[in-house]
């Protein structure tokens, strides 16, 4: 390495570009973590404790939602922390983590969305044979493949990158240990780990896209045969919300992740990275709630019981003292 010196810990630069946004930058990002979690585990709780929604889509909903709740405490906790912090270090190992995490539960939620299109086309396709044709075990399966490969994809980045050497400079333009701004960091990065990152890296995003694509090639086929209108919004109506957050998933992550990077862009792509980290998980339980009214009947359900629950707790303490 020469007169190199090796590094054993990275700064996350993060926002230190904007000193005096920081303080918003916090209460603005504090309060949309907390709906995220407040959101995405009402959707959890409404679809356990509601007979009717125990489906292979709510299923499916189910698991995009904890798993875009372990994606945001992956990153976000972090980024409050760095936000009211001098000190930004962060190990090697710590960096080595969160990047695993993050992409391999990026990459979950990938696949999970490929899986609810398959669920929608299935459906559509075949409603009298749908309970057979989508079974709680290939439910199930689907789910942990989307887990297993995720991760797997994700480790085979996470080795990539963390077997160069990294040496001189140790800031890390980015609030989080994203692949561009670490491997830039790297002496020995070379073009032939470019392209292997960016196969992987679209294998994931393409890869899955294509899959959601070809099932709602054949889920609009379908419909577009329908006789009859009403039939026709109906079908489509069941898809609108999952197209609409595959929109916003693919076209944020497809923007950042699978074009071509240079130096002079980490800063921009940070700013582009708050909205996929933070606009996007705080949309999707959003989309899901306000389009569909199974959903919102069962979240005021749940409301309902809890702020029954609260009076009854409180009165109990009352009556104990």
């Amino acid at each position: 390495m020469g007169n190199h010196t090796t590094v054993s810990t990275f700064l996350l630069w993060g926002f230190s570009s904007f000193p005096d946004l920081q303080s918003l930058l916090f209460v603005m990002i504090f309060f949309s973590h907390a709906t995220i979690l407040a959101a995405n585990v009402s959707i959890m709780v409404a679809i356990k404790l509601t007979r009717h929604l125990h489906t292979p889509m709510y299923f499916f909903l189910c698991g995009l939602a904890f798993s875009e709740t372990c994606t945001t405490m992956v990153i976000i906790p972090r980024m409050l922390v760095d936000l009211l912090s001098d000190s930004k270090t962060i190990s090697i190992p710590e960096c080595a983590t969160q990047m695993f995490f993050f992409f391999g539960l990026g990459g979950n939620n990938c696949f999970i969305m490929a899986a609810m299109s398959y669920d929608r086309y299935t459906a559509i396709h075949s409603p009298l044979h749908y309970p057979v044709l989508m079974t709680r075990k290939i439910c199930f399966q689907l789910m942990t493949a989307s887990w297993v490969v995720g991760c797997l994809v994700s480790l085979c980045i996470v080795i990539m990158v963390f077997n160069l050497s990294f040496c001189d400079s140790n800031i890390i333009q980015h609030f989080f240990c994203d692949i561009s701004p670490v491997v830039c960091l790297a002496c020995d990065y070379t073009p032939y780990h470019e392209m292997a990152i960016f196969m992987l890296s679209a294998f994931v995003l393409v890869g899955s896209f294509i899959l959601i694509m070809i099932s709602y090639v054949f889920i609009g086929s379908i419909i577009m045969k329908m006789p009859s209108a009403k039939g026709r919004y109906k079908a489509f109506s069941t898809c609108s919300s999952h197209l609409t957050v595959v929109c916003m998933h693919y076209g944020f992550a497809g923007f950042i992740y699978l074009r071509p990077k240079d130096s002079d862009s980490f800063r921009e792509d940070m700013l582009r990275a708050v909205t996929y980290t933070v606009l996007t998980p705080l949309l999707n339980p959003i989309v899901y709630s306000l389009r569909n009214e199974e959903m919102q009947i069962a979240l005021r359900k749940v409301l309902d019981s809890t702020h029954r629950f609260i009076p009854q707790m409180v009165n109990k303490r009352t009556l104990n003292i």
